[in-house]
C-alpha cells in the first residue's frame, strides 16, 4: 500500500487546523473542565457552519458527501485541541452506525439534524465494567421497547439520540443482540452525568425503563453491524489520538527548547532528547498505522477489521505515551492545573477506554490476522 492524503485534503486539514485552533484554545477546554458547561456549545455550532459535522454524511441526508479520508483529517485536528465537544460519539459512533444500517426515514429523520449540529448522537453498549461483548449485553428489547441500564455511555448527558445494544432472545448466540434506535429525549429515559477523569468528554449512565425503540438494522445481524461500526469509529478514533500525540510531542519539545537549566536549554540534555526522541517514534508508528487505516476505510478493504485494530492500539499506545512524557519533560510545572499538560493527559486516557481496552484491541488483532492467515 502506497497511501497519501490528497493536497484537497491536506487544503482541509490546514483550514480546521486554523479554525480549531483560535475557536478552541485552551482556555475553552479548561472551561468545561471546570463546570462551566458540560461541551462547548458555540464551537459544536461552529463546527456545523464549517460543514465538519456533515463532512461524510451524503448531500441527500444534509452532509458534504465528502468521504472518510475528509473525516479523518477533521479528526486529526479536533484532537490536537482536545476539543471539548462530543464529535466521536456522535459523528463517528451515532451517524456512522445511521448511514450504515438505518432505513431512508431513519437516515431523513437523524442525519440532517446531526450535519446541523442540532442533534448529538452516543452509542450505549456498556453495562458496566468490561469490553465489548455479546455475553455483556443484558438490557432486553421486546415489541419494540427496550429496558436496562447503560454505563457508561460517552456524552450520554448531553445526546438527543441513542445507538442502544439490546438483547432480543436468550440462546447466547450472537444473533440475540440487535440494534436499536431510542430517542433519548422520550418517556422512560433517565439519566445521570459521571465523574471522570476528562469531564470535557463526558459520560453518564442511562436507564432505559420500557422506552421506545426503532430497530436498527436486520434482524439477527446486530453484533456483526456493532462490529463493523467499532471498526470506523476506531479507525477515526485513532486520528483524533494521533492528533493529540502530535500536539503533546511539539509541547513538550518547545518547552525543551525555551527551559533553560545550568545555562543550557534542557533539550540539550541527553535523558530530554531520548525521552523526546521515543515521543516522536511512537507518533510517527501511529501515523503510519492510521494511514493504513484510513485507506481500509475509505476503500471498504477487506483488511479494514485488522487495520482498525492495528490503528487502534497503535495511536493509543502513542498518546498515552506522549501525553505522559510531556508532562515528564515539563518537571514540576507540568503536574500544576496552570500547565496545558494534562489536558491531553485526561484526553488520552479518557479515548484509551472509550472503544474498549488497550488489551481488548490487542486481542481483536491478533485474532484477525489469524483469521487473515488462515484465508
Amino acid at each position: 500500500m502506497n497511501f497519501d492524503f490528497s493536497d484537497d485534503q491536506k487544503q482541509l486539514r490546514d483550514q480546521a487546523r486554523r479554525f480549531l485552533t483560535e475557536q478552541s484554545p485552551p482556555r475553552a477546554v479548561r472551561a468545561v473542565l471546570e463546570g462551566g458547561a458540560p461541551y462547548d456549545r458555540a464551537l459544536w455550532k461552529g463546527l456545523a457552519g464549517m460543514g465538519f459535522l456533515g463532512v461524510a454524511i451524503p448531500e441527500a441526508f444534509g452532509g458534504a458527501g465528502a468521504g472518510h479520508l475528509e473525516l479523518c483529517v477533521i479528526a486529526e485536528e479536533i484532537g490536537r485541541v482536545a476539543a471539548p465537544v462530543p464529535f466521536a460519539s456522535t459523528v463517528y459512533l451515532a451517524a456512522e452506525a445511521i448511514m450504515l444500517a438505518g432505513s431512508d426515514a431513519q437516515k431523513a429523520a437523524w442525519l440532517p439534524r446531526i450535519a446541523a449540529g442540532d442533534a448529538i448522537g452516543a452509542l450505549a453498549l456498556f453495562e458496566g465494567a468490561g469490553n465489548p461483548a455479546p455475553k455483556a449485553i443484558r438490557a432486553v428489547a421486546s415489541n419494540g421497547m427496550i429496558s436496562g441500564v447503560k454505563l457508561p455511555v460517552a456524552d450520554g448527558a448531553i445526546a438527543d439520540v441513542a445507538i442502544v445494544a439490546a438483547r432480543t432472545a436468550t440462546t447466547g448466540r450472537d444473533s440475540d443482540i440487535a440494534l436499536f434506535l431510542v430517542d433519548l429525549n422520550g418517556p422512560g429515559v433517565a439519566r445521570r452525568a459521571l465523574s471522570t477523569i476528562d469531564q470535557a468528554h463526558g459520560q453518564a449512565e442511562i436507564v432505559f425503563d420500557n422506552c421506545k425503540a426503532e430497530p436498527l438494522g436486520a434482524a439477527g445481524e446486530g453484533w456483526s453491524l456493532l462490529t463493523r461500526v467499532l471498526d470506523r469509529a476506531a479507525v477515526l478514533t485513532a486520528f483524533e489520538q494521533l492528533g493529540g500525540a502530535d500536539r503533546a510531542l511539539e509541547m513538550g519539545r518547545d518547552y525543551a527548547l525555551d527551559r533553560v537549566a545550568f545555562g543550557r536549554p534542557i533539550g540539550s540534555f541527553q535523558a530530554v532528547k531520548h525521552m523526546l526522541a521515543d515521543m516522536y517514534v511512537a507518533a510517527t508508528l501511529a501515523r503510519s498505522n492510521c494511514y493504513y487505516g484510513a485507506w481500509a476505510l475509505s476503500t471498504e478493504a477487506a483488511e479494514l477489521p485488522q487495520a482498525a485494530a492495528t490503528a487502534r492500539v497503535s495511536a493509543t499506545q502513542a498518546f498515552q505515551h506522549c501525553a505522559k512524557n510531556n508532562i515528564q519533560v515539563h518537571g514540576g510545572m507540568g503536574f500544576t492545573w496552570e500547565s496545558d499538560c494534562h489536558l491531553y493527559y485526561r484526553r488520552a486516557n479518557a479515548l484509551a477506554l472509550s472503544l474498549g481496552s488497550l488489551s481488548y484491541w490487542e486481542n481483536q488483532l491478533i485474532d484477525r490476522m489469524r483469521v487473515r492467515n488462515a484465508g
